[in-house]
């Protein structure tokens, strides 16, 4: 449903790895500093290692381009709805509410975002021109249907319902709300709200089909 934690995040063993991830770390947190105070495409791989005070070789050795870094916030957002679904014993759950669970789900990546509300406003914009809404696996679209398949079990969802597509639609609603949201000034727009507001619209659709 959704992915393991990667070995960007999980704990390394041994002296010598720890080393390496304490690096990696902060190369990867002097990036986001930059790109949320300067922007994306402003800031430079030796802005980067200068902030992290690093050799521009070692940048290298954890990242292959600045590209990568969008990549590994992706994945960290990843985890931490994985590690939130997790605590609140919603991934292995039987008798799933449909509706309780995905508006759930919708209020754990709001609160991912608004923990660090500059940051993703700074890197929205660089994960679509990098392309990876395209190319990237929809972990949210499966994880989405794996709950809507979960509710066709307990008899909740009609089983002539497309799980595939209804988890593509509830990511659609995800991502077109995370950017309507993004556009806005900072002091407006409840994110939370909006998107629970949206999924109830499509959930109340597949109950009553």
């Amino acid at each position: 449903m959704v992915e393991t934690i990667s070995p960007a995040t999980a704990q390394p063993q041994g002296r010598r790895e720890r080393n390496k991830m304490r690096v990696k770390n902060g190369i990867y947190e002097a990036a986001l500093e930059l790109f949320t105070q300067q922007g994306y495409d402003q800031t430079t791989v030796e802005e980067i290692t200068e902030r992290a005070d690093v050799a521009r070789g070692t940048f290298f050795n954890h990242f292959q381009r600045k590209e990568d870094i969008i990549g590994e916030w992706s994945e960290r957002r990843r985890v931490r709805l994985r590690e939130g679904l997790t605590s609140e014993g919603l991934e292995n759950r039987e008798g799933v509410d449909v509706r309780h669970t995905l508006l759930r789900c919708m209020s754990i990546l709001a609160q991912i975002t608004l923990a660090s509300s500059a940051q993703t406003r700074a890197l929205l914009t660089a994960w679509v021109r990098s392309g990876a809404p395209l190319h990237e696996e929809p972990h949210t679209a499966h994880m989405f249907s794996h709950f809507i398949k979960e509710g066709q079990k307990g008899g909740e969802i009609p089983q002539s319902i497309d799980t595939q597509l209804a988890g593509q639609l509830l990511r659609d609603i995800y991502l077109g709300t995370l950017f309507r949201w993004a556009h806005k000034p900072a002091d407006q727009g409840d994110l939370e709200a909006e998107l629970k507001a949206a999924c109830n619209v499509l959930i109340s659709g597949l109950l009553s089909d």
